[in-house]
């Protein structure tokens, strides 16, 4: 069985018809990657998977469990975690803070341990916080775990909403555009994380990059998306020599 499966899945904002006939498998394991042109709807897809839009027709399974419906909070517990193409971290929080938040759904230590602080919950909160430091050192950002977020440059904010969704220990990690704004050694850095996420954790990844060196090093298989509907799909070399391909999205555009 596919750890997520899409089939035919459409949507439509009023009269526009802005994913049409979407179809998908993601293995256990596997890095896939999603490309286009502005204003493809690879964002769109993502939102339709995650809960934040519902689909208007098809199907979205998660280990053969139909999703459609649910808000994002049951998916993320699911175990689809993201991140997204605009930053959204809080504001007046640490970085430290913004793990340890994203894991309390996996605390469970209950009511009565919150209010009478159980032993039981003390072991919780001290493992909450070790495996948040766990994941900042991983990212690179273990010096900044008591820094607000908002003194942080833009690339180490990537690096902690990508912290702060691994924290709730997904199955999936959807990374929307996650190099965006990036300088070209912010760049390998990031993809040097991912590949370490990936062997690490095991997990399987769903990606959106403009970058297309990093989605032809990365992924194992590619989907290209152009107003909506999937024009080609296959690995990295198949892509780059498709003509559909070069005529819609490439062009002239080269992966060094």
């Amino acid at each position: 069985m596919p750890l997520l499966e899409v089939k035919n899945m459409s949507h439509d904002f009023g009269g526009l018809r802005a994913v049409s006939d979407y179809n998908l498998v993601i293995e256990p394991g596997q890095v896939r990657g999603l490309i286009g042109p502005n204003g493809a709807g690879k964002t769109t897809v993502f939102n339709l998977l995650t809960g934040v839009y519902r689909p208007t027709e098809g199907e979205i399974l998660l280990e053969g469990k139909n999703i459609v419906g649910l808000q994002p909070y049951q998916i993320a517990s699911m175990g689809l975690g993201r991140t997204f193409q605009e930053l959204r971290l809080w504001r007046h929080m640490t970085v430290l803070e913004h793990v340890k938040m994203a894991r309390y759904s996996k605390l469970g230590y209950g009511l009565i341990g919150a209010f009478l602080g159980t032993p039981k919950r003390h072991r919780k909160e001290a493992d909450n916080e070790s495996k948040a430091y766990a994941l900042l050192e991983m990212l690179g950002i273990l010096q900044l775990a008591d820094q607000v977020v908002t003194n942080l440059p833009y690339g180490a904010q990537r690096r902690v909403e990508m912290a702060r969704a691994l924290a709730m220990e997904p199955k999936i990690l959807f990374l929307d555009e996650p190099t965006a704004g990036m300088n070209p050694e912010e760049l390998i850095q990031m993809m040097k994380i991912i590949r370490e996420i990936k062997d690490r954790f095991g997990l399987a990844i769903f990606l959106i990059e403009h970058r297309l060196r990093m989605v032809m090093e990365l992924c194992e298989v590619i989907q290209t998306l152009v107003f909506g509907k999937v024009i080609a799909e296959g690995n990295p070399e198949q892509i780059q020599k498709n003509p559909k391909v070069i005529d819609a999205y490439l062009g002239t555009e080269t992966v060094e």
